[in-house]
């Protein structure tokens, strides 16, 4: 009852449906459908984008300005936990991060696990409380405190509520090309009767039949031949218009969905589209505009609850690194400093 109850929700009808109504209902379904692989395709390119950068960075560990790789560097490059190696991990993270705009990452026995579902408990001076924290169907009975846990929240407003709001309109535009494009390419004509046979009658089944099955089959083959009864006869009125355009309005429209989606996530849009030239200035832009933010807000939750202040004083830290070598240049970034460097340049 509850899809038949959208469906009609859909149509705008509280009567029940018929069978040309549940048809049309269903293509809407397959419309919408296809928007939504859109937006899904476009967000999770993005977050992935931002998760293998992010995968990249090498979290490096200090004690007492001292770099070591003790307990704390395996557990962000090899085994955060028994069941996660380090890079499924960040991108788990990172993709929880940005699909519902918080991460809660909490210790046990010394493993780092993030968390599925929780409650949150604010307060204005005291630490907030996290309860019913549950980790891959695993509750924990016990109340989490803020100063205990690493607690990641991306912006003040919802990432993907705020990227599904620039698409409304654009899906409706998505959506009647996507219905337009095939009838562009269809067959049209004109079927012709004496009369319609009584309703209940064997011959009122083979009408139907004719119209519902027989002729789709007909106009769906490369090669057909369709029986006509006495009476009957079928011309086609030529309709076809093969619009050079109309395939590529379609990938346009997708392209701005992707370009809207790089621009709310601060990604620019060469990378996301995967053009190639002008890679390294896009580069660039990414690191500086969408990753630097990100491992800015990440090392500062790390270093303030699992260092404290009397050991960043001491210079005990972690710091995150980003390397990636490509063509001739050595592009190094020191997001916890907020520094590029290149080969040749520095800034």
């Amino acid at each position: 009852m509850g899809i038949i109850s959208w469906l009609k929700g859909r149509l705008g009808g509280s009567v029940p449906l018929s069978g040309s109504e549940l048809r049309l209902a269903l293509e809407d379904v397959d419309v919408l459908t296809g928007d939504i692989y859109v937006r899904e395709l476009a967000f999770w390119s993005a977050v992935n984008l931002i998760a293998n950068a992010v995968g990249k960075c090498e979290f490096r560990t200090y004690l007492k300005g001292k770099a070591v790789r003790e307990r704390e560097y395996y557990l962000w490059h090899v085994e955060p936990n028994k069941n996660q190696n380090s890079c499924g991990f960040i991108h788990e993270l990172i993709a929880k991060l940005y699909r519902e705009n918080e991460c809660l990452v909490i210790e046990h026995n010394g493993e780092l696990l993030i968390a599925d579902e929780f409650k949150r408990e604010a307060y204005a001076v005291l630490d907030d409380l996290f309860t019913e924290v549950t980790v891959k169907g695993l509750k924990f009975e016990r109340v989490f405190s803020q100063s205990e846990v690493l607690y990641f929240v991306l912006n003040n407003q919802d990432m993907r509520r705020l990227v599904n709001g620039l698409y409304t309109n654009y899906s409706r535009l998505l959506a009647h090309l996507m219905k337009m494009f095939p009838k562009t390419r269809g067959m049209r004509g004109v079927f012709n009767y004496k009369a319609l046979p009584v309703s209940g009658t064997e011959q009122r089944k083979n009408f139907d039949e004719l119209i519902n099955i027989r002729f789709k089959e007909f106009l769906n083959s490369a090669d057909a031949i369709l029986p006509l009864g006495e009476g009957q006869s079928f011309s086609d009125i030529g309709s076809k218009t093969y619009a050079a355009e109309s395939s590529r309005d379609i990938r346009a429209l997708i392209d701005d969905v992707s370009d809207f989606t790089s621009k709310a996530f601060g990604i620019p849009p060469a990378l996301l589209r995967g053009n190639v030239e002008g890679v390294r200035d896009a580069m660039d832009g990414f690191l500086a505009f969408c990753i630097d933010p990100l491992i800015d807000m990440l090392s500062e939750e790390i270093n303030r609850k699992r260092i404290g202040y009397s050991g960043f004083a001491d210079g005990t830290k972690v710091c995150l690194l980003y390397t990636s070598d490509a063509a001739d240049d050595l592009l190094c970034v020191d997001l916890g400093g907020c520094r590029i460097i290149k080969k040749k340049n520095q800034y």
